[in-house]
């Protein structure tokens, strides 16, 4: 019996010793992440807790952020339309007048004074004419920000990308895992404290949100990828520049029936959507933060917290990677 048990143990053991090695030769831009069990969520956030034990299977995962340049070949290639630049149906907007019913995006807006922070209108409104090709609306464009994060994508935009790129999304297990770097338990993605030796290390909001950015890390708005250090797995942008979609639908208590279990091993997500905020808009997880993430508002920038989106909507901060 007992040889029986060390024969099955050693079979356990060696299988997992061959699902951490790398999967083939590198595929371009893309790093190997080995797999493991860590602790996924962060105590800071109700939609993030309780903490629980996850093992994710090795898997290849972008560098950094999928770029304007590299969506670009994907629109040559195959001819896509994103969400954004499609003239909402009046069949999903019921009563709206048909002026309104004009192709754009969710633009972030700085207003011109300081404003109470528990109203995002204040702060975002709908760009006509915004998409990927346009981040700001008609007049701006992607010319020089060829090395930026695609934005104004929405969850399926992502899909479609990744689908013809021979990719797929992360779950969110496997982002986690990724963006803590080896760093397990740990605030950030490079540490403990969000300032290392005074340095951002990450493209975040500074200044009073969400009127006055001081623009301290550099930057107002998006970052050109690897504009930061990497994190201990060679990944950039883990932390804050864009919000990046995951296959998981949201709920706010996603995690729960996970902490009964000693171990979770690559968790798919719930089945279904449910957000007790907006109870009938089903949305899907991101990760990350954004550049517009502050201590003052957000402070989703920690790898164990959770944004969410509705799965056809797009904004100026969120944009994907895809793994493998």
């Amino acid at each position: 019996m007992r040889k029986a048990g060390t024969v099955l143990l050693l079979a356990w053991a060696l299988a997992q010793a061959a699902d951490r090695k790398p999967r083939g030769a590198a595929p371009p831009g893309m790093v190997w992440i080995a797999g493991g069990e860590f602790t996924m969520g962060s105590e800071h956030f109700s939609d993030s807790q309780p903490l629980h034990r996850v093992r994710v299977s090795g898997f290849w995962m972008d560098q950094t952020e999928v770029t304007n340049q590299q969506f670009a070949a994907f629109v040559k290639a195959t001819g896509y339309v994103t969400v954004a630049e499609k003239k909402p149906d009046a069949k999903d907007f019921p009563g709206a007048p048909p002026e309104n019913l004009v192709a754009g995006s969710v633009v972030f807006t700085p207003p011109s004074r300081p404003v109470r922070l528990d109203d995002p209108f204040q702060w975002w409104s709908y760009g006509k004419g915004a998409s990927w090709r346009h981040p700001e609306g008609p007049a701006s464009s992607i010319r020089g920000r060829e090395n930026h994060p695609v934005v104004h994508i929405a969850w399926r935009d992502a899909q479609a990308y990744a689908k013809w790129a021979g990719k797929r999304l992360p779950t969110e297990a496997e982002w986690e895992f990724a963006a803590r770097g080896g760093l397990n338990g740990k605030e950030y993605v490079w540490g403990d404290e969000f300032r290392v030796k005074g340095r951002y290390l990450a493209n975040s909001f500074q200044g009073n949100f969400p009127d006055r950015n001081t623009r301290e890390d550099g930057f107002a708005g998006a970052a050109p990828v690897k504009s930061f250090p990497p994190n201990g797995y060679g990944l950039y942008d883990m932390a804050g520049n864009v919000w990046e979609w995951v296959t998981d639908w949201y709920r706010a208590d996603a995690y729960a029936g996970r902490a009964r279990q000693a171990v979770t091993a690559n968790p798919k997500g719930p089945a279904d959507s449910f957000d007790p905020e907006e109870p009938g808009v089903k949305k899907r997880v991101t990760k990350g933060g954004s550049f517009l993430c502050t201590d003052q508002y957000c402070a989703r920038y920690r790898p164990g917290a959770r944004g969410k989106g509705e799965p056809d909507s797009s904004t100026n901060h969120t944009g994907f990677r895809c793994v493998k």
